[in-house]
């Protein structure tokens, strides 16, 4: 996700030539800039900057290496492997993608990584209560114990099959969920009724999977109604949350990146786990920086501007694959989608060399106003007023980039979206 010092930059705040004007939308004013370099101050009553910045580095390595499993299983038929590349933002039959079928296609557990981020791996497990997999040897041979959460599927009825296995998820210590597929089947087949209503269509839907799951010897049943096709639709968004509120901190930062970016709501949660990512790159950055410079000339480092911005873009979609298999999936150019990206660039084409004229052409003024800043807290930070100048930079440069980033990445999705059918 981040890489450590590779490279630093001077840039010399005395210098002559006359600023040009910045080329990121202003997403960062100075007064959060102060306050940050507030908590700086803090931070350093109680630690040396050293064990600051070793902190944040550990917590992003934890963050780039954490993984996270989810199991989807359930009857025969009920369209696992749909929904298991509908969770890889993928589409049945694109090269990669879970096999599926009008029958059982799954034969034994087979596990797919996001393509984006291979950490997060979606399994599709074979079919329960087959002749092949009887239920109790099903509980043994999928190795349970290995998965963080499960999802357990039906396309019209819970059995008690369903509820045996989720019994054993339970005794765990693990969380499922029971989710009820092909909705949208079932709408277009009511939908020829007089006097239909989809809500009292979902309600009856859902009252039907509940009262199986109560027969089968379940509690307290919860069931999400979803569509493979149209994931923004009814209860999809309603799972994706409780997944979220249900996994530990470093679980729910990788579903968050894997999420597939369908709502406003999903971008702003990505950007939310984006900008809790800024300040330990800049505090990382502030301990490389933090080097006497005489003229309290800029340092900052390179390397992990570069690859911080590249993260930002995958996790937005904003590479050429993303956009490829997006263009695909809504049936559209993918030029109408790129030209949609205003202000960022594609992950492939953040280098070195762009962030070098990123900020020789559009930071100059905010280096100004990072050197002021800085002398503001010089009694504090003594002879780490370099790395100061590093954090703000570093800051600076990644908020204003993230606001861009989402910006466009909204846009993307806006057309994408209207492209397809009401």
């Amino acid at each position: 996700m981040f890489a450590q010092g590779t490279g630093r930059l001077a840039i010399n705040t005395k210098s002559k030539t006359k600023p040009r004007r910045s080329t990121m939308g202003a997403a960062i004013s100075k007064a959060i800039i102060r306050q940050e370099l507030e908590k700086l101050k803090d931070d350093l009553k109680y630690k040396n900057l050293p064990d600051v910045t070793n902190q944040s580095q550990e917590d992003l390595n934890l963050l780039k290496y954490s993984t996270l499993d989810i199991a989807v299983t359930g009857m025969a038929g009920a369209g696992k492997s749909s929904i298991v590349n509908a969770l890889r933002g993928i589409q049945d039959g694109e090269e990669g993608a879970a096999e599926t079928g009008v029958t059982e296609t799954t034969m034994e557990k087979q596990g797919y990584p996001h393509c984006m981020f291979p950490n997060v791996t979606i399994w599709d497990l074979p079919g329960i209560g087959t002749s092949k997999f009887k239920a109790k040897e099903y509980i043994k041979k999928v190795y349970l114990e290995y998965y963080d959460c499960f999802i357990i599927l039906s396309s019209e009825c819970f059995l008690e099959n369903h509820v045996l296995l989720a019994h054993e998820i339970h005794k765990m210590g693990k969380k499922f969920y029971y989710v009820r597929t092909k909705v949208d089947v079932s709408i277009d087949s009511e939908k020829r009724k007089r006097k239909f209503s989809e809500e009292e269509t979902l309600e009856k839907i859902r009252k039907y999977c509940c009262d199986n799951l109560t027969e089968a010897g379940e509690s307290n049943p919860r069931v999400f109604l979803i569509s493979r096709w149209d994931l923004n639709k009814y209860d999809f968004p309603l799972l994706q949350e409780t997944l979220e509120n249900d996994l530990d901190d470093l679980k729910r930062h990788a579903l968050i990146l894997n999420m597939p970016t369908f709502s406003k709501e999903v971008l702003k949660k990505k950007k939310a786990a984006m900008e809790a990512l800024i300040r330990k790159a800049a505090l990382v950055s502030c301990g490389i920086g933090a080097v006497p410079v005489p003229g309290l000339s800029l340092v900052c480092d390179i390397g992990i501007l570069v690859t911080t911005m590249r993260h930002f873009c995958r996790v937005f979609g904003l590479d050429k694959d993303s956009l490829c298999r997006l263009a695909n999936q809504v049936d559209i150019p993918i030029e109408i989608l790129q030209s949609a990206v205003k202000k960022s660039p594609m992950a492939s084409q953040v280098t070195k060399e762009f962030v070098l004229d990123l900020l020789t052409k559009s930071f100059v003024s905010g280096t100004l106003m990072a050197a002021e800043l800085v002398l503001d807290f010089v009694p504090v930070l003594g002879s780490l007023a370099g790395g100061g100048l590093s954090f703000v930079t570093t800051f600076y440069i990644l908020k204003n980039f993230l606001h861009d980033v989402e910006e466009d990445a909204e846009n993307v999705r806006a057309i994408a979206t209207e492209s397809q059918p009401k």
